[in-house]
């Protein structure tokens, strides 16, 4: 039984770490969580037999998940900061399950309808953002831009993509490398909310800015024999 458990959840990290829709740290975090699950199951399995192997493996996967991103005092530093900045102004800072730090911007200080171009609100909030970036050069910044269901995808897909290029322009202007950016554009895919009314609509129409910390290479590489 734990023999299959250990092969299933290395199967289940490659094949997730795979995914073509996945960024790399989405598929670092899956491979993480897998292998984490197969190391989980030996432990368990020596410790307990095959229930020791099951349960093994549920504390490995919750290890592993988080195995690829580390959440240090320099992301715990920057989310406190983001907090202060957005305070009232519905921005909301999050930390998520693989230790990426989120934030969601609401479109009534992010763009205008139809529009790619970054308000004026928006660009204090990014000011603010782009100081805590600067503290943290090895992080890397994924953002991700939504539209409501309004339009045909051949309008919303270029302008969620357009919004988020419109943010990695203005953070890279502002000293931040380009090289730590990915861009993505989600059109109206990812709705927060049902598109049924106005209020709504500009919940679904949003930025998401996420920023990750890669756990150092060394750090998980095998100890040397003695």
């Amino acid at each position: 039984m734990y023999n299959k458990t250990i092969a299933g959840s290395i199967l289940v990290a490659f094949t997730l770490g795979g995914c073509a829709n996945m960024t790399e740290t989405q598929k670092g975090t899956a491979k993480g969580a897998g292998i984490g699950a197969a190391g989980g199951a030996v432990i368990g399995a020596v410790a307990g037999g095959t229930k020791g192997a099951v349960i093994g493996a549920a504390v490995g996967a919750a290890a592993g998940g988080v195995a690829g991103n580390v959440w240090s005092k320099r992301m715990e530093a920057q989310k406190k900061q983001m907090e202060e900045a957005t305070a009232g102004t519905g921005v909301a800072v999050t930390q998520t399950p693989d230790n990426r730090l989120k934030l969601d911007i609401p479109s009534d200080i992010s763009f205008d309808v139809g529009r790619a171009d970054i308000n004026p609100n928006f660009r204090t909030v990014l000011d603010t953002f782009a100081t805590g970036l600067s503290n943290n050069p090895s992080s890397k910044i994924t953002i991700v831009g939504h539209t409501d269901s309004s339009g045909s995808d051949a309008i919303n897909n270029p302008l969620s993509l357009n919004r988020a290029i419109s943010v990695r322009d203005y953070l890279a202007a502002r000293s931040v490398a380009s090289s730590r950016f990915t861009t993505e554009g989600r059109g109206s895919r990812e709705p927060l909310v049902a598109n049924d009314t106005a209020a709504n609509k500009a919940k679904n129409r949003r930025v998401e800015i996420f920023v990750a910390e890669p756990a150092p290479a060394e750090a998980s590489a095998p100890a040397p024999q003695k």
